[in-house]
């Protein structure tokens, strides 16, 4: 009789661990794939547009010469993959933010950059969750980063207009039907 009863409770379980999947936040992974092309889109703004980088194999070619190239620095793969390590760090200037006419909830920055100077947004609508709150966009954007790293630098490397649209709804899918507002973040 016992074999039976722990049969029937595997069985059971089975059952309802296949039930209980977590559901994603869609405003938290929204909202982090928004920050993620935010904060690099500003990371690449403050380098300066005339620092170029060699690229290239560093090979001899056949008749003696080397091939090699010149790429602007700000969009380089090296730069936007040492971009990319750092952009989560910046997840703690991040709070949940409710639009007081529509009432859309978003991640928005509340903390102003060195060079927004005075340029405060208003905390009235923002909700301040702690450590709590930025750790989980943090989290998110981590493993928004870690998932599709490859597809951000090359979407990076190639285009400028845009990105945060095919990035965010056609290549990840996180924003795909979200109502969001569009104005930055």
């Amino acid at each position: 009789m016992a074999p039976w009863i722990i049969q029937i409770a595997l069985v059971a379980m089975s059952i309802l661990t296949e039930t209980t999947e977590g559901k994603k936040d869609t405003v938290l992974y929204c909202s982090a794939c928004r920050a993620i092309v935010d904060e690099l889109n500003y990371s690449i703004s403050q380098i300066d547009p005339k620092k170029t980088i060699h690229v290239g194999g560093f090979r001899l070619n056949p008749d003696g010469s080397l091939t090699d190239k010149k790429v602007p620095l700000a969009r380089s793969e090296a730069n936007l993959s040492e971009l990319l390590d750092g952009v989560c760090g910046s997840m703690s200037d991040y709070a949940l933010h409710v639009d007081p006419d529509t009432k859309i909830k978003q991640y928005k920055r509340f903390a102003p950059r060195s060079s927004d100077a005075g340029d405060f947004p208003d905390f009235n609508n923002f909700k301040f969750d702690g450590p709590e709150g930025s750790n989980a966009l943090k989290f998110v954007c981590e493993s928004i980063v870690e998932e599709f790293e490859d597809d951000i630098i090359s979407l990076f490397a190639k285009e400028t207009d845009h990105v945060v649209d095919k990035l965010c709804n056609e290549v990840s899918d996180h924003c795909k039907g979200a109502k969001f507002q569009s104005d930055e973040l």
